[in-house]
């Protein structure tokens, strides 16, 4: 592990200065008194500002949703996919200043800002202009006419770790299926939601179609949730928020769509390519400095080649570089608030009481003086029921777990609350399939595949209900009417 320099790349002010709410296709005035300060994680220092939004501002901009939803939800199907074509090159226009924005606002390197924070959502959005002209209105089943019909009225509440993405994983499939959408960023990083609406603005989507509220999850997102003309609430964070948000919900039989945490296994079978399992792993346990849902964070090994693993992780660890997000050389940027640090320390010195054996990393590792920075940090011999093996961490901690055959190794990565993402290593690809089959998660990638994100994206148990991305996504924010002919 290596330390760069503290970051000096200031954001201008006319991404620092945002004091309005974006309803009804004009900026507007928040009702509130307050504002929220965004700071800037890598050194600690505020940034800008924007409104702390109210009931009252939930109110208008849901209203303004209610109204335009007639018009939208009748327009052609190539009228709405030519409207997010529009967007996509309004935002595509933008990405340079989205990466940096990110970079600031989130503390992710400029690197991964750019490749993974706007490149990705860049793609969702592309995606969606084509299902969007495509998507399939009405089937015939029997006597029946079944019509796919646009919900109505989605309440977005979106996180911090990928401000661009989360919100795209939403708002896209919602437009597309004809849906009218009030969304509320997170209050960490909602710098990235005003330049999207900027580009909402230049891109000329009808008033109302699409609205912005910044504010807190108890003040905004709770009004938003339990708002009666809301019809679908679609919700990003932690689980315990997720249930908060289906009990907002169920007072008016409310659908919801969650996507929730997860703590996820990376089974490397005995005869896989250790060297590049554990090199892929490692990258995908540390991307965003582990501030990622889908993130790989139990690492099984066989016990044959236990040691050798662990001399290949810490090997890989070594080469992350905490620092300026602006460095080229930075590969792990600060966690995105001072409290989020704080946490992952506190899984860090509670595995240590516990008995994991740290590998490298750990409280008394060299990180920047200034910013919210947590060193890398991997743990050998965890138990399969310990906290850290069962808790989602959301910081750069990798638990290491040995297993012996491979019914242990799937009977420990089906031992969580959570199933959102795995993965499988093996030279045989159809023994690496038959494991993935076995495993209780929503998605599982077989010896390093690549993300796709037309394939649908959510998890079993306590990591959510139902799906995001491709036409499975564009399905959750459809109704089903069948008319009998």
């Amino acid at each position: 592990m290596d330390l760069a320099a503290p970051p000096s790349q200031p954001l201008s002010d006319a991404l620092r200065l945002r004091h309005h709410l974006h309803i009804a296709g004009e900026w507007t005035e928040s009702t509130a008194d307050d504002v929220i300060e965004v700071e800037n994680p890598s050194t600690g220092v505020p940034i800008g500002q924007v409104p702390a939004g109210t009931p009252a501002d939930v109110d208008r901009a849901v209203a303004a949703a209610r109204a335009a939803f007639p018009g939208w939800s009748a327009a052609a199907p190539a009228e709405r996919s030519a409207h997010l074509d529009r967007l996509h090159t309004a935002l595509a226009a933008r990405a340079d200043d989205l990466a940096r924005t990110i970079a600031v606002e989130l503390g992710a390197p400029l690197k991964l800002a750019t490749r993974v924070q706007v490149g990705l959502p860049l793609i969702v959005l592309r995606d969606h202009v084509a299902l969007a002209a495509r998507q399939e209105a009405e089937e015939a089943i029997g006597n029946s006419l079944v019509v796919h019909e646009p919900i109505g009225v989605v309440g977005a509440i979106t996180p911090w770790n990928y401000p661009l993405h989360q919100v795209m994983a939403k708002l896209a499939p919602a437009l597309a299926a004809g849906c009218t959408v009030v969304l509320k960023p997170s209050e960490l990083t909602p710098l990235t939601a005003y330049l999207l609406f900027d580009a909402v603005a230049e891109a000329g989507l009808p008033p109302g179609v699409l609205n912005l509220v910044p504010g807190t999850g108890p003040v905004v997102g709770e009004a938003l949730a339990g708002h009666p003309d809301v019809d679908l609430v679609s919700f990003t964070g932690s689980t315990a928020t997720g249930g908060r948000i289906m009990r907002l919900a169920a007072d008016r039989i409310a659908r919801v769509a969650l996507e929730l945490g997860g703590k996820s296994a990376n089974v490397i079978l005995p005869d896989a390519d250790l060297a590049t399992a554990v090199k892929v792993g490692v990258g995908n346990a540390l991307m965003n400095s582990g501030q990622t849902c889908t993130a790989w964070t139990r690492m099984l090994v066989h016990r044959d080649r236990y040691a050798e693993a662990l001399d290949l992780i810490a090997s890989a660890v070594a080469g992350y570089r905490l620092g300026d997000p602006f460095d080229p050389a930075t590969r792990l940027g600060p966690l995105v608030s001072a409290a989020q640090a704080e946490r992952v320390r506190g899984h860090v010195d509670r595995a240590l009481v516990d008995g994991a054996r740290l590998v490298t990393g750990g409280p008394d590792a060299p990180v920047p003086a200034q910013g919210h920075f947590v060193a890398p940090t991997v743990f050998a011999d965890v138990h399969p029921d310990s906290a850290l093996a069962q808790e989602e961490v959301f910081g750069p901690v990798l638990a290491v777990i040995p297993f012996a055959d491979t019914d242990e190794a799937v009977a420990i990565a089906n031992n969580s609350r959570y199933g959102l993402a795995g993965a499988v290593w093996s030279t045989d690809t159809d023994a690496a399939l038959a494991v993935a089959r076995r495993m209780r998660t929503g998605a599982v990638d077989i010896n390093g595949a690549p993300f796709n994100p037309l394939a649908p994206f959510g998890g079993y148990k306590q990591s959510g209900l139902g799906r995001e991305l491709g036409v499975h996504g564009l399905a959750e924010f459809c109704e089903l009417k069948a008319i009998q002919r």
